[in-house]
């Protein structure tokens, strides 16, 4: 591994600090000496080939000392306007001529709307194939995020109602205690909607929404969720208002902490039109999905830290154990993606003892707590799928077009307006017409936060 940045330091200086960085996660390891052995240091300047040749020269010389066969992978993870330059200098200072693979793995954001998006894609793909290129989404390797194919096309008890015959909404929360920390000058240029929706969300939204592959290889699960990014129903102009909602967090207290509101933030615009939470129902128009919603909520200064899918299923008609003065509630599963990992199923059973009293009872699975495996994180997996050359849980280009098209229409709307901020309070669940966005089809949020699977202690 050779380490890259402007600073200057010598290769034991840059040991010393992932041995720091291991041991302060881990703890003390057996062999970590071993493993940093493999670490590299090189000063670097994007835009000078005479640091493109020095890099050259030192992956040279660690191929032929570990005997690598010259494979090589690329790690980008820096402001997207370098990936094109540096991929150009790759190509043109020799590193990309290697008899193995070479694969470049970039961090998002992937461009900062389809238009810039596409010539980054132009750039990059005059060094690399689309085959060798890895556009990195660390909740595709996320456990959960991971698990929602095999929960769907691997039991005979969901697969069949799948589909608007028998799920009334989908819901896909995502919510962050944090605020935006010493990132404001970037996350001015972003906002929610492109730094959470059009990457993270929209993901989790194709996958499930997606129809069974043919086959579990890239290609065939690729094409499926690129066919549903193909159904979205487009969102312009004055629908934006009845489909989307956005944020900007106020003063508020987390954790028992008072916090100041978005735009007292350092780097912060104090008249900033930014939004930092967004809410909106997305529609998918094809055969299984008609008249379904998917909702989606993301946002910062939230209640709790926590990612989950609620798949609400619709009502039995001429419920028998319905009571007027006891609402039963509907079928629930529940993936929960972090902090907890696992599956929850709320059903309606009989209430022990006494009448026939109906009550709701929760099947769960936990992939944590004392019983759990230590599962990887999700970069650690998608490292090692690029290792192997995987990229089924990376994005493809035309997943990003299709998001960024999806995505540009309703920031176009945003950008042109004026929203009243703030308009929901540090440690909510975000301003009042996100709830409302629901009520007017007769549904509401599911309280996520209140959510557990229930673990093994």
């Amino acid at each position: 591994v050779i380490g890259i940045a402007r600073t200057q330091q010598s290769h034991e200086k840059f040991k010393q600090s992932v041995k720091d960085s291991v041991t302060a996660a881990l703890g003390e390891k057996p062999n970590l000496d071993e493993f940093v052995s493999h670490f590299y240091y090189q000063s670097h300047d994007v835009a000078d080939s005479n640091s493109y040749a020095a890099l050259k020269k030192l992956a040279d010389e660690i191929d032929g000392h570990y005997g690598l066969e010259g494979n090589r992978i690329f790690y980008l993870a820096m402001a997207p306007e370098f990936f094109g330059p540096i991929a150009l200098h790759l190509k043109s200072d020799g590193l990309t001529d290697v008899k193995g693979y070479k694969r470049l793995v970039i961090e998002k954001p992937f461009g900062h709307d389809l238009e810039s998006a596409k010539e980054l894609n132009k750039q990059i793909r005059t060094a690399f194939s689309e085959n060798e290129i890895y556009r990195i989404d660390h909740y595709l390797g996320k456990e959960m995020v991971r698990n929602i194919e095999v929960i769907r096309f691997a039991n005979a008890i969901f697969e069949p109602l799948w589909n608007n015959r028998y799920i009334s909404n989908i819901q896909v929360t995502s919510s962050e205690t944090l605020g935006v920390e010493e990132r404001g000058r970037y996350y001015e240029s972003s906002g929610a909607l492109r730094d959470m929706v059009q990457n993270h969300m929209m993901q989790m939204v194709a996958l499930l929404a997606m129809e069974p592959p043919i086959k579990l290889t890239t290609d065939e699960i690729r094409s499926e969720k690129v066919r549903v990014f193909r159904a979205l129903r487009s969102v312009e102009g004055e629908q934006v208002k009845e489909y989307f909602v956005r944020g900007q967090y106020g003063e508020g207290t987390i954790s028992d902490k008072s916090v100041p509101r978005y735009r007292d933030e350092p780097n912060v615009d104090q008249e900033s039109n930014t939004e930092t939470f967004v809410a909106g129902k997305i529609m998918i128009d094809n055969f299984r999905w008609a008249g379904v919603p998917f909702y989606i909520r993301t946002g910062k200064r939230m209640t709790s830290k926590t990612t989950k899918i609620v798949v609400q299923f619709k009502d039995i008609p001429m419920n028998l154990y319905y009571q007027t003065e006891k609402m039963l509630n509907p079928n629930l599963l529940v993936i929960h993606v972090q902090p907890e990992e696992g599956i929850t199923l709320h059903l309606n059973a009989k209430k022990a003892g006494g009448h026939l009293e109906a009550q709701e009872v929760k099947l769960s699975f936990a992939n944590t707590g004392i019983h759990a495996m230590n599962t990887p994180e999700g970069y650690e997996k998608l490292l090692y799928d690029c290792m192997r050359g995987d990229a089924t849980n990376f994005t493809h280009w035309d997943e990003v077009a299709y998001s960024w098209a999806f995505v540009d229409k309703i920031s176009q709307v945003w950008e042109n307006e004026k929203a009243e901020y703030p308009n929901y309070e540090s440690g909510s669940m975000g301003p009042k017409a996100a709830d409302e966005l629901l009520e007017q089809d007769g549904f509401f949020w599911w309280p996520v936060s209140d959510m557990y699977v229930d673990i093994c202690k």
